[in-house]
């Protein structure tokens, strides 16, 4: 599920599930682009089944922080730093997409299962997806992006209440680092040839 732009320089929120191998937890990964560059991956090995039942995926994206959820528990957060440089996504219009992905490396354990049940098989089309008390509740795009960024009672996401995670968000947000993050990018010095982001050395909320 991915919340993205149509700019060339898009922005776009993501969660992907990845590839599985029978008997080992499901991994999901979130991503961020902002101003078209990403590589800003992050994943989790989940703490429960995600095909046994229905559970809640959730995304707060404001103009101080990304919060990315699972059953209200905050899993990633990705801060406004615009003022030191960082590019966030704030001035481009997003909608909502679903869409299965192929068998390249980043979804297939770096090219190691690529001819295994994790890729899709596209002869056993269509595939079904369902989804259940789907909402979102936004700033409508009316062409001015002024309106959407004021904090206001319709703009309840902008107000202080939202701007940084609650004490008890982040004992659960230090519980998921601790236990369940297996992919940082923020930890990858050899893919960043020691120059990792700038934001790997900010605040997180």
């Amino acid at each position: 599920m991915q919340l993205t732009s149509d700019q060339p320089n898009r922005d776009e929120l993501d969660f992907e599930f990845l590839g599985n191998v029978n008997g080992q937890p499901y991994i999901l990964q979130t991503n961020v682009f902002a101003d078209g560059h990403d590589d800003t991956e992050e994943r989790i090995s989940l703490w429960f089944d995600p095909t046994a039942e229905f559970h809640t995926y959730f995304i707060l994206w404001n103009l101080n922080q990304i919060v990315f959820m699972v059953d209200w528990v905050p899993i990633r957060t990705y801060r406004n730093h615009a003022d030191k440089g960082v590019a966030y996504p704030r001035w481009q219009p997003m909608s909502i997409k679903t869409s299965l992905w192929n068998c390249e490396s980043w979804a297939t354990r770096g090219g190691k299962d690529k001819d295994t049940n994790l890729c899709v098989t596209w002869s056993k089309g269509p595939f079904i997806a369902s989804f259940r008390n789907y909402k979102i509740d936004a700033c409508v795009w009316k062409g001015d992006p002024r309106i959407c960024r004021e904090g206001s009672h319709t703009n309840w996401w902008n107000q202080d209440m939202s701007s940084s995670l609650t004490w008890a968000q982040r004992r659960l947000f230090k519980w998921v680092r601790e236990n369940h993050l297996i992919y940082d990018y923020c930890q990858d010095s050899k893919r960043f040839q020691n120059n990792l982001p700038k934001e790997c050395s900010l605040p997180k909320y």
